[in-house]
């Protein structure tokens, strides 16, 4: 009964931006200014809250496997596997793949120590944005310096897309997640097939 349950509940589920999977696919863009918009559905997301230098802090760093960043836009491992984003001082964010089972995982590893490990895999959505055209599209709404120089690969910040507060993590040269709440995840994805529409007409000299 539990397993039919849970095929069930799986074939039912949506992901935030399922219904506009066929808009993002209209609006790729191939070509020297090539930009694409996908959703990467139902990812793992774990919060976690431990100050540095606390016991709790370091069974966390352990049990992630990847340790935890110690810094503004550092990321600990990377999108190929685990990874985890800084989110402030004493507050991160794991993240895996689809059914990578985290969260009981890591409470068992904070144990009684100060801390805090919250499931937040519903919380936001994850959307990719790829291609040479792709940082001219986040330019276009972005405030964050989004130069290789001062955004490298597998770096991570909060910053808003759109007016819509987000994680914008860098995973590639052309290719970048971004992470808004899910309740702005149609406001953010129409604005992004909005603003990708230039990169599909022919350049004007």
């Amino acid at each position: 009964m539990a397993n039919n349950t849970l095929i069930e509940t799986t074939v039912l589920r949506r992901s935030p931006a399922e219904h506009l999977a066929g808009e993002m696919a209209a609006a790729t863009v191939t070509g020297e200014r090539a930009v694409a918009l996908r959703e990467v559905a139902f990812a793992t997301q774990v919060g976690l809250r431990a100050a540095p230098g606390t016991a709790g802090h370091q069974q966390l760093a352990d049990a992630t496997g990847v340790g935890l960043p110690a810094q503004v836009g550092e990321v600990a491992g990377d999108v190929t596997g685990t990874a985890v984003l800084w989110l402030g001082p004493d507050e991160f964010l794991v993240f895996a793949p689809e059914n990578v089972q985290l969260s009981e995982q890591l409470t068992q590893a904070l144990g009684d120590q100060a801390g805090q490990v919250v499931d937040l895999s519903a919380n936001r959505s994850v959307l990719e944005l790829e291609g040479p055209s792709a940082p001219l599209v986040l330019r276009k709404s972005c405030p964050a310096d989004l130069h290789p120089s001062a955004f490298a690969v597998n770096q991570a910040i909060t910053t808003t897309v759109a007016n819509v507060p987000v994680l914008l993590w860098r995973v590639s040269e052309q290719t970048w997640r971004i992470l808004p709440r899910a309740s702005f995840t149609e406001h953010t994805v129409r604005w992004l097939v909005d603003a990708m529409t230039e990169f599909g007409s022919p350049e004007v000299d």
